[in-house]
């Protein structure tokens, strides 16, 4: 049932980006308090401070940054700890406060990831405070018993994976196992040097998927769930060329071509997963997808530029041309 609309309650402004970084870090700790603060007092006028918050999803890596917070509760480092725990507004708006407090004494990566875990929190605390209605609860999926299908350690699958509509092109080649779709994801991810702050889906013969929980995030996107589906399921037994499209982070649209290239001799002498080559470094997350990381490079390769320093102090250093096939293998090999 829609709920009668308040004051709204405004997602915090982005502070002055001519300011030095840490006066920009102390402003935006200011907003994220005063939003929560504000986010609080209007769900208490509205009855709602202990409703849980429908359709709620944190990704894996932004519950580990959350986590790292010192001094976090410990209720809240349980439910971020428990998949299934159920987030109400008191809680989001906790976590959003715990940012704020952080935000000006954290370094580095640490900095850029609380910023992008906190612009989610404010857009699921304003859908759970501010919003006009909730979307429908999807079916629950029949209960099953998964059967995972026998493997044959023996057999190694090759995908040449690019990202797409950008040039010069950035790519992965890279071996695996058998493996569902969620560990593929994984290893992408690993691979490229991707954060997994995102929701993603896979793209195969006109089918979607993903992650059975995203279904609730919006209505619109329909998934199977990815982690019944093997490779060895969907790709062809001669070994013929075979295309996928993998999308990481809806709001950006990473879209990634992910070519399977065939069965290549397994190599006793190697440990897999294996990055066998590639090129270029991975965009920065949150830089505005394809467009936004074009014009990052441009302002990045350009010191006189007027937002120059604002993009640097803000990425810290990067390198588009920087790759490291050594590091890409250890990432993937840390996926478990």
């Amino acid at each position: 049932m829609a709920r009668k609309k308040q004051t709204p309650v405004d997602k915090p402004l982005p502070s002055n980006a001519g300011d030095s970084k840490e006066s920009v870090l102390v402003a935006a700790a200011a907003d994220l308090a005063e939003f929560a603060t504000r986010s609080l007092a209007a769900a208490e006028a509205m009855g709602i401070k202990t409703e849980p918050i429908k359709h709620f999803w944190l990704a894996p890596a932004q519950r580990d940054v959350l986590r790292a917070i010192p001094g976090i509760s410990k209720v809240l480092s349980a439910k971020l700890a428990d998949q299934a725990a159920v987030f109400l507004v008191w809680d989001v708006a906790r976590l959003i406060l715990a940012i704020a407090g952080f935000l000006p004494d954290s370094v580095g990566h640490q900095q850029r990831a609380l910023l992008i875990v906190s612009e989610h929190l404010t857009e699921r605390l304003l859908h759970g405070v501010d919003g006009d209605e909730d979307p429908p609860t999807p079916p629950a999926p029949p209960a099953r018993k998964k059967r995972k299908p026998k493997t044959d350690p023996n057999t190694i699958f090759q995908f040449r994976i690019t990202l797409l509509d950008i040039k010069p092109v950035i790519w992965r080649r890279i071996q695996v196992t058998d493996c569902n779709l969620t560990r593929l994801h994984e290893y992408i991810q690993a691979a490229f040097g991707w954060e997994n702050y995102h929701l993603h889906e896979f793209e195969i013969d006109g089918e979607n998927y993903s992650q059975l929980a995203p279904d609730g995030v919006d209505p619109d996107r329909k998934f199977l769930d990815e982690a019944d589906v093997y490779l060895s399921q969907r790709l062809p037994k001669p070994g013929k060329r075979t295309k996928w499209i993998y999308e990481y982070d809806f709001g950006d649209a990473w879209n990634h071509e992910v070519l399977f290239e065939g069965f290549p001799p397994i190599d006793r002498k190697v440990k897999y997963p294996l990055c066998l080559e590639g090129a270029r470094a991975c965009p920065p997350e949150d830089c505005g997808g394809t467009e936004g990381y074009t014009y990052f490079t441009k302002v990045l390769a350009n010191p006189k530029h007027e937002h120059h320093q604002e993009w640097r102090d803000l990425m810290g250093r990067f390198d588009p041309e920087a790759f490291d096939v050594k590091k890409s293998t250890r990432e993937m090999r840390k996926v478990k």
